[in-house]
């Protein structure tokens, strides 16, 4: 399918990419491109052969430049709440897909599209990148999760200072305060993801799935609870064609050939 403001390369390796391509408004979210997004995360929740999605800014400056300030400009109160919970859905159903996401941030990523990073399972920047929630110089907050998932990610004390201030970080201070995992120069950072991408593939897909909900819904679980919860997950996994498959291809001292059931 086409779309105006993204574009998609679902890959046979079960790799797709998704840039959002708004390069002459530095990729800013306005609501066309989040829904937009919205419909490429509903499709790879259906697609059984997605095994990665990764996000990343078309052009070489932003990834995402924040939320479409022309468009947030000309709002009241209640249309500033509903482009508010667009966002919310939209973030709340990448951050619920069963397949690893991977925020490869390539140039400015303030805003919105921080937010956007801090859904994703995993962060990977360019030594060019740069990140902030700098809402408060426009009188206002942030609108799609980040007073909550930044102070999670960070700490409350560290992402207080980082809204208060409105300060933008470059790429080697995020990855020190923890926004960031690793950070590689702009012309190999393609490559690396690439890789990251590549191996994740490689692995058992119900195991990497079951990773991800467990460790996700477990975070939010008392230790009892938790613990519970990744018991019989693991005791499910035994049911499964993928682990007979990895077991069997340990044993036999060869590569694991997974199949997804």
């Amino acid at each position: 399918m086409a779309y105006a403001n993204l574009t998609v390369d679902a890959r046979p390796d079960g790799i797709t990419w998704v840039a959002i391509d708004r390069p002459k408004a530095l990729n800013a979210f306005n609501a066309a491109t989040l829904l937009e997004l919205e419909q490429v995360i509903e499709e790879a929740s259906r697609d059984p052969n997605l095994r990665v999605l990764v996000l990343t800014g078309g052009g070489e400056k932003a990834f995402v430049a924040g939320a479409d300030i022309a468009e947030m400009s000309t709002m009241g109160p209640t249309k500033a709440r509903v482009f508010s919970s667009i966002g919310h859905r939209v973030f709340d159903k990448l951050e619920r897909l069963s397949v690893p996401t991977i925020a490869m941030v390539n140039g400015f990523a303030l805003g919105g599209g921080m937010e956007l990073a801090l859904a994703c399972d995993l962060v990977y920047a360019s030594d060019r990148a740069k990140f902030g929630q700098p809402e408060v110089n426009l009188g206002v907050i942030p609108g799609f999760g980040g007073t909550q998932r930044l102070p999670r990610k960070i700490g409350p004390q560290r992402a207080l200072e980082l809204c208060f201030t409105g300060d933008i970080i470059g790429a080697e201070k995020a990855r020190e305060i923890g926004i960031v995992l690793e950070v590689f120069p702009a012309a190999e950072l393609r490559e690396k993801v690439e890789a990251i991408a590549a191996k994740i593939c490689s692995k058992g897909p119900l195991a990497v799935a079951a990773l991800k909900r467990v460790i996700i819904e477990a975070s939010a679980c008392d230790p009892r609870t938790a613990n519970a919860l990744e018991q019989e997950t693991f005791g499910v996994l035994f049911g499964s064609e993928d682990q007979k498959e990895g077991m069997n291809a340990f044993l036999e001292k060869r590569p694991a050939k997974f199949g997804g059931h």
